[in-house]
């Protein structure tokens, strides 16, 4: 039996991006700023990367961020939804674009020097083996950078819905996905077999005029409610107005205004590799810490009384 947690539809899940393919681009605010701030990251990166997979490209945010890199001779963009995969950019000698699943990658173990992702691995059933399939189609020393959602994300929202359904309706139905925190992500790269993994949470705040108003770019965006416990009928309009009361009432600002929180996990790891550097043999340091802080050393056979306390060399630092 398969340890793998179905939460999400999957075919629901490319249903809902293929419904946003066309006009993806003006709602693509988020995965461009995002993309950007995951290029960022790659300048302080000397390595050359001949051939990269920018996984879950949306509509081709990512590429276009990096379209300036001239190491980058060929950038396949793959997304679960060919629509997507569609307007994701135009195929060039450069450019290539397939439709794939995630969790089921179809390239070969060593076909990239790096993989990109930029905000789509959150809809995975299986987070840990998509990033193991990542970790093998990339080189060694190759390089996966991905940014996903996860820890606070539209929690306002959530609350809202939350209470409204409550107030009207008696019972709380799934609508946000559950999404993995700071700790988990860096636990997973772990897992899955990357060096050197970091993972780190940036927050991003978009002001609405109103909560409806978030919903419908939601939608644009090809993400909204995928979970397969959902409610299967439609939302009644009434509980959608009173979710969009209470947030104004409980988050609105002094100018009518609310607040739309997405905290973004970004993930680094490196594929193992003779040449990466590795840490030193316990008990092999050459030097002491309490010479290149100054302190007289404090020895583990001391009491712990005295232990708890550094003692500075400096007659000026003494009380």
């Amino acid at each position: 039996m398969s340890d793998v947690m179905n939460v999400f539809d999957r075919a629901l899940v490319r249903r809902h991006h293929d419904r946003a393919g066309e006009t993806i681009a003006d709602y693509s605010f988020l995965f461009d700023a995002v993309a950007q701030r995951l290029a960022d990251r790659l300048l302080d990166v000397t390595r050359r990367f001949p051939r990269c997979l920018d996984l879950g490209s949306r509509g081709g945010a990512m590429a276009r961020a990096l379209a300036e890199r001239r190491d980058i001779e060929l950038m396949v963009q793959c997304d679960l939804s060919p629509a997507m995969a569609k307007v994701a950019g135009t195929p060039s000698h450069r450019v290539a674009a397939v439709s794939a699943d995630e969790e089921f990658l179809p390239f070969a173990p060593g076909s990239f020097e790096l993989v990109v992702s930029n905000l789509s691995l959150h809809w995975t059933n299986d987070l840990p083996g998509a990033l193991i399939q990542i970790r093998q189609i990339l080189k060694p020393d190759g390089l996966f950078l991905g940014a996903m959602l996860g820890g606070e994300t539209l929690h306002e929202l959530r609350t809202a819905l939350m209470q409204a359904e409550i107030e009207l309706e008696g019972g709380v139905s799934p609508r946000l996905s559950p999404l993995a925190d700071l700790r988990d992500a860096g636990a997973l790269l772990q897992r899955a077999g990357f060096a050197l993994p970091v993972a780190d949470v940036d927050r991003i705040t978009v002001s609405y005029p109103n909560a409806l108003k978030l919903m419908q770019d939601l939608r644009g965006m090809g993400e909204t409610n995928a979970i397969h416990t959902r409610r299967q009928t439609m939302t009644r309009r009434s509980t959608l107005f009173r979710a969009a009361e209470i947030y104004q009432e409980t988050f609105g600002d002094s100018d009518g205004r609310i607040p739309a929180t997405f905290d973004i996990l970004t993930l680094t790891g490196w594929v193992p590799d003779a040449s990466q550097q590795q840490p030193l043999r316990p008990g092999s340091a050459r030097s002491r810490l309490a010479d290149a802080l100054g302190v007289d050393e404090i020895g583990t056979d001391e009491s712990a009384g005295t232990a708890a306390h550094t003692r500075s060399k400096d007659p000026k630092d003494q009380s």
